[in-house]
């Protein structure tokens, strides 16, 4: 009996474990973490995503969701100072945050100006507005080509969007002509890409220094803040002069008077006192006095011909080029590239003119204009006390143009802000 009782024993204990083993294990789930946008836990409302529609107002698009027009005006009048809701433009997309009962009315509309940038109108209970910035990732970039045919073919190849290249025409604007880029000119460019969640590219930031290899030299510009308390930047060449360059007041550096204005009543009693417009500005100086560019740009015309005698035209842009007349002789040929202050010819008395001078036209749209009346680009060069600071400042910089790699830079991230007004 006794070992009929164990055998029994037995048999119930490893039943029992086997039971045990059947049962299925519990999986506790981890609460999903609920997602925050815009400072708003989104869990919390039914979110409705769309995009303002032509002729759609602000509140067209409150009353569709529930919210009327006694409280729309009130939403419109509490916030004009921070956002016009007039302003609201077709095509741009917003996000309301709507309650999650059945009337589902609006409680926030979230105005996006652009991938980075919104505008959070809170009106659930009291009204607020706040300016809002979407944390971004700032990445440094190197672009770098070789011209085949114009400057924005060749950025197309490399995958640039065009406000990238009309930047870079920008800052070059007063030192290249574009139009005259030949095939084989190279550049290379270190800028800024700024990014959303890693991947998502939301647009361009600063061009930090470039290079162009036009002709034979090398073109550079470094952009430099040279006050700190104004923050303006502009773009310098290696020895710190500015790029954004004005033009020089005068063809003729030293010496000279001016024997004749820019004049379109003017008679001549020669001519028997008749009207002949002088469009010129006429330099007087001695026979071979040095004449110089007065902006940087390509000789477009240099040759002998008529009441000109031996002139020069040099093309600086696309607005503007200059003409230099009378020259007993000409130092440059067409196609050369100057620089602002180069010397171009020398002071003559070739074609119609009484006495040595230098007449200076000056075009603008293919229109001669008078320059002394012009309102002309400014520019200032880094004063002497801060070429130190600077010459430190773009020696990585002009490092990385050379074709050399710079150290790795660690991406710069820019956290999510939220500015209230």
């Amino acid at each position: 009996m006794k070992k009929v009782a164990i055998l029994l024993v037995l048999v119930l204990v490893f039943s029992s474990c086997k039971n045990e083993e059947k049962k299925p294990k519990i999986k506790i789930k981890k609460p999903v973490k609920s997602e925050i946008r815009f400072g708003y836990k989104l869990d919390d409302y039914k979110v409705i995503q769309d995009t303002i529609r032509n002729g759609e107002s602000f509140g067209a698009i409150l009353d569709r969701h529930h919210v009327y027009y006694p409280k729309i005006n009130q939403i419109a009048t509490s916030i004009i100072d921070i956002f016009d809701v007039r302003k609201i433009g077709a095509g741009k997309p917003y996000t309301i945050l709507a309650s999650k009962d059945s009337l589902e009315s609006a409680h926030v509309f979230i105005y996006k100006h652009d991938m980075i940038n919104a505008t959070v109108i809170d009106f659930k209970d009291s009204i607020s507005a706040i300016n809002y910035k979407k944390p971004i990732k700032v990445v440094e970039k190197e672009a770098i080509g070789v011209i085949n045919s114009s400057l924005s073919e060749t950025m197309d190849g490399l995958g640039l969007r065009p406000n990238l290249t009309w930047e870079i025409a920008d800052i070059y604007a007063w030192t290249l002509d574009f139009y005259a880029l030949q095939k084989g000119d190279s550049f290379k460019f270190i800028y800024e890409e700024k990014f959303i969640d890693d991947t998502i590219s939301a647009g361009y930031g600063k061009i930090k220094s470039a290079v162009f290899k036009h002709k034979g030299k090398d073109l550079f510009a470094f952009r430099f803040v040279k006050d700190s308390v104004t923050g303006i930047a502009e773009y310098y060449d290696q020895n710190g002069n500015m790029l954004r360059s004005q033009f020089l007041k005068a063809p003729i550096k030293f010496q000279y008077r001016i024997s004749s204005r820019y004049n379109l009543t003017r008679r001549i009693a020669y001519y028997g006192n008749k009207v002949r417009p002088h469009k010129g500005t006429d330099f007087a100086a001695n026979l071979g006095t040095p004449i110089i560019a007065t902006a940087s740009g390509t000789v477009i015309e240099s040759e002998r011909r008529g009441g000109n005698g031996n002139y020069v035209k040099i093309k600086h842009n696309s607005t503007y080029s200059t003409q230099y007349l009378h020259m007993s002789q000409r130092k440059v040929k067409k196609g050369d590239y100057v620089r602002q202050g180069d010397v171009i010819g020398w002071v003559g008395m070739t074609g119609n003119t009484g006495g040595p001078h230098v007449c200076y036209r000056f075009w603008k749209f293919g229109k001669q204009v008078d320059p002394l009346k012009e309102k002309l680009p400014t520019a200032e060069h880094l004063p002497a006390s801060i070429k130190p600071e600077y010459t430190k400042f773009i020696q990585p910089l002009k490092y990385q143009l050379e074709n050399k790699k710079a150290p790795y830079k660690k991406p710069q991230v820019i956290k999510e802000t939220i500015v209230k007004k």
